[in-house]
């Protein structure tokens, strides 16, 4: 799922999409005051250029077609030569271009590396106030994930509180040690790792010796919304009186469903 952002560079709009951890600037809107499309074609003619996107693709994509990127470097220069974006993905299986039709989110994007080359080539100050308001971009989503995140841990704390509660008043007997207690404790916290990770803490441990933290530590932010959630659903299941079979079935659904309706809402994109 890609998202669409704004920059204000200069006084030009410019789109920002994202594919995952790729950021793509429009170049359509990068030569908003400067000229038209036709700055973009007659910057890819450029020997120096075709170099710099072909360097970019091999430390980049694993599946670019080197052979054709070296014709394109041999005829670049010449009068007769010519190369678009959509012309460069088609022959190369480039990924550092995204060409899209359509009269809304349409136009020609470059990966923020390749965007500001081009940037460069237009104005050196527009480059850089171009990479100045890319990095407050980034940073203000940081900031928003980072708040989203603590938000999260601290209602998992909470939750937790409820959840030992309930451990204690209808699942632990007296007179037992404290070994035994927290025993109980740890079995708990397993119940919840297996409905939502499919796995208890030692198991993902086993499987990661060389990560700092717990299993826990390394949730996303759809996992800990959940595990909140469980922990919640789970303190309600003890007080019941259903036995931990019977209640990890349930968590499990709860845990799927739940996670199934996280992966497209909104709210939670935005914080990403």
């Amino acid at each position: 799922m890609s998202t669409t952002r704004k920059l204000q560079v200069k006084g030009n709009e410019i789109t920002v999409i994202s594919n995952g951890e790729m950021d793509y600037i429009s170049l359509i809107d990068m030569v908003k005051g400067f000229g038209d499309d036709t700055m973009i074609y007659s910057w890819m003619r450029n020997r120096n250029t075709v170099e710099f996107i072909g360097i970019w693709e091999e430390l980049n994509n694993p599946a670019f077609k080197g052979n054709e990127f070296v014709t394109f470097k041999t005829q670049a220069g010449l009068n007769s030569f010519n190369l678009t974006p959509r012309k460069w993905i088609e022959a190369t299986n480039a990924i550092g271009f995204i060409s899209k039709a359509g009269r809304y989110g349409g136009g020609t994007y470059a990966h923020k590396d390749i965007a500001f080359e081009f940037g460069m080539w237009i104005s050196a100050e527009f480059k850089i106030y171009l990479i100045k308001e890319f990095q407050r971009l980034k940073e203000d989503e940081n900031l928003r994930l980072k708040s989203g995140w603590n938000f999260q841990r601290t209602l998992a704390k909470v939750n937790y509180k409820i959840h030992t509660d309930a451990i204690k008043e209808n699942i632990v007997p007296e007179k037992l040690t404290k070994q035994q207690i927290n025993d109980v404790y740890a079995g708990e916290a397993d119940l919840l790792n297996m409905a939502l990770f499919g796995m208890t803490a030692k198991t993902w441990r086993d499987a990661n010796k060389g990560k700092e933290g717990n299993i826990r530590d390394h949730a996303t932010l759809e996992q800990l919304v959940v595990l909140s959630n469980l922990e919640s659903l789970n303190a309600v299941l003890i007080h019941q009186g259903l036995t931990q079979p019977q209640r990890i079935t349930q968590l499990n659904d709860i845990a799927i469903q739940q996670m199934k309706s996280l992966s497209g809402n909104k709210q939670l994109n935005k914080l990403k």
